[in-house]
């Protein structure tokens, strides 16, 4: 009797230690996400030191929130949305999760076609989604002066808003809203912010991304 009451007490304590391993979940270590703003010199940061650049400063902002998310600059100056077409593929290659597309400057400054423009960044749009259907997209709405006529700078400024509709997306209506045509916040050539400017357009830009980080 002792010899029975020891083994079924042994295989009462192996089962309940297969028991606890079974049911006790083994912790999954979160992904690294990737945030990437794809854009132009002001993007890039023209005139100004990497980190003074809007992207790395909501860069702080994500480390900050304690969100697991990387950040990359593809700024690149003097780009246009044709350009930027150009090159995505090759930003593709890696997984993106949230992209930021902060284009359409260039193309306005120099007067290109508003349905090349939109044409264009629907086109970065579809890659992107191939690549990742649940990838997040916020679009970062430009301005120009009317120096072109009124009707092509309204006609351009419908275009992000169309774009983000259409899509889906998130949409920041100005990205230069607070710091365009103010002399204390733009360098000297009056289209490139300061450091200052920068830090102004990343508080706004920030509060269209932190929803979607969290949610994210």
């Amino acid at each position: 009797m002792p010899v029975i009451c020891g083994i079924a007490l042994a295989l009462c304590f192996f089962s309940q230690a297969i028991f606890a391993q079974v049911s006790t979940p083994t912790p999954t270590a979160t992904r690294t996400k990737t945030l990437v703003f794809l854009g132009d010199s002001l993007t890039a940061g023209l005139g100004l030191q990497p980190s003074d650049a809007f992207p790395a400063l909501i860069a702080e902002k994500v480390r900050a929130a304690g969100l697991p998310f990387e950040i990359q600059n593809a700024g690149l100056s003097g780009d246009t949305s044709a350009g930027a077409l150009r090159r995505v593929d090759w930003l593709l290659q890696r997984p993106i999760d949230v992209l930021v597309i902060a284009l359409g400057g260039n193309d306005g400054l120099r007067g290109l076609p508003i349905k090349s423009l939109k044409a264009n960044l629907q086109a970065i749009i579809d890659k992107a989604r191939v690549k990742n259907p649940t990838l997040k997209i916020v679009i970062a709405g430009m301005q120009i002066p009317p120096n072109l006529g009124a009707d092509y700078a309204a006609d351009f400024a419908r275009v992000f808003a169309e774009l983000a509709r259409e899509n889906n997306a998130g949409l920041i209506p100005f990205l230069l809203q607070g710091v365009g045509g103010h002399r204390d916040l733009n360098q000297q050539d009056m289209i490139h912010p300061t450091a200052a400017g920068h830090r102004i357009v990343a508080d706004l830009v920030w509060r269209a991304l932190e929803p979607i980080l969290r949610k994210g």
